[in-house]
């Protein structure tokens, strides 16, 4: 597909506080490629996330409102999965494994039942940033956006926040989020490192208990802890 498809402007599909936050860490000419691409990838081919739920993660949750950061890899590449959200799948959808993974220590962590439904639109209400490093992903195809462009745009989304000096806490599951804990050097804000919780790692994320050392970190500077529950309802 030649890039002749109209470019996605992505700053300008960013809720406006996002966007002046991300801005500065914003490369203009790097950033103008990317939208370029991925416009060319959802005209040629099935590209998920939908692009009406490209940027889901910024907008159900304010850079002023963000207290904890999970960061993925690349969204789920099958039909019906994706919808924006780190780890997340809409309601009646199948639960991935890594993400039943999430629910099993969320259980053993703090006490949560297993929620029946993998949407985890709730976290992010509350302030839980669900971001994957790349953001977009071709149907059957694990990680063929990486190395495009969107590494750059999701750094500088982990820079505006440890620019703020009201607390985020981090939480880098995977060799690869962890890659990116060198971003996070303000002193308020905590990184709490874990294996990923894909079953095809055994070790190093069953036990790391998560939940509850997030929201101790919150609670250590003040801040509301996070309702880990998404049975409610």
């Amino acid at each position: 597909m030649p890039h002749d498809a109209p470019a996605l402007d992505l700053p300008a599909l960013l809720p406006s506080a996002w966007a002046a936050v991300l801005r500065p860490h914003l490369d203009p000419d790097r950033t103008a490629e990317l939208g370029r691409f991925v416009a060319a990838e959802y005209a040629a081919h099935t590209v998920y996330p939908p692009v009406e739920d490209l940027l889901s993660a910024y907008r159900l949750c304010a850079p002023q409102d963000c207290r904890v950061l999970i960061l993925g890899q690349d969204p789920y590449h099958r039909a019906g999965q994706a919808h924006g959200l780190s780890f997340s799948v809409r309601d009646g959808v199948r639960i991935p494994p890594s993400l039943r993974n999430v629910f099993k220590e969320l259980a053993e962590d703090v006490g949560v039942p297993a929620p029946r439904s993998g949407d985890l639109t709730g976290w992010a209400a509350q302030g839980v940033l669900l971001l994957n490093a790349v953001l977009t992903v071709r149907e059957g195809n694990a990680n063929s956006h990486a190395g495009k462009g969107w590494e750059a745009f999701t750094d500088a989304t982990i820079k505006a926040l440890d620019a703020r000096d009201t607390r985020v806490v981090f939480l880098l599951w995977g060799g690869y989020a962890r890659k990116k804990r060198d971003l996070i050097t303000n002193p308020a804000h905590v990184v709490l490192e874990a294996g990923h919780p894909s079953p095809l790692n055994p070790r190093g994320f069953l036990g790391s208990r998560p939940f509850s050392a997030a929201n101790k970190a919150l609670a250590d500077a003040g801040l509301p802890t996070v309702d880990w529950d998404l049975s409610v309802g």
